[in-house]
């Protein structure tokens, strides 16, 4: 079974940054779009950042000009840097790689990042 590994949460104050990264088989990376959803407190879970395979990005109004997704193939990781952090951040983050022909979707286990005010 595919694993997607996450790391790089944690509690954060106000103002503050944090990176997360997601780790993938490297034998599937190159085929996936990758994204970072996140549940917090109560809501529902929602996509905050996609890098397709070709790079292009896209982002949750939210989190624009705050957050930037990116990826390397080397190393077959996807990361998402979140800078001027806010509470409303707080939330479980969870990595997705999603091919789409045949559509498959694999989840990292969360990650927890807590935002202090």
């Amino acid at each position: 079974q595919v694993q997607l590994v996450e790391s790089g949460g944690g509690l954060v104050q106000t103002g503050g940054s944090l990176r997360l990264s997601c780790a993938a088989p490297g034998s599937i990376f190159r085929f996936c779009d990758m994204n970072w959803y996140r549940q917090g407190p109560g809501k529902q879970r929602e996509l905050v950042a996609s890098v397709a395979v070709g790079g292009s990005t896209a982002y949750v109004d939210s989190v624009k000009g705050r957050f930037i997704i990116s990826r390397d193939n080397a190393k077959s990781t996807a990361y998402l840097q979140m800078n001027s952090l806010h509470p409303d951040d707080t939330a479980i983050y969870y990595c997705n790689a999603h091919i789409s022909m045949p559509r498959r979707d694999y989840w990292g286990q969360g990650t927890q990042v807590t935002v202090s005010s």
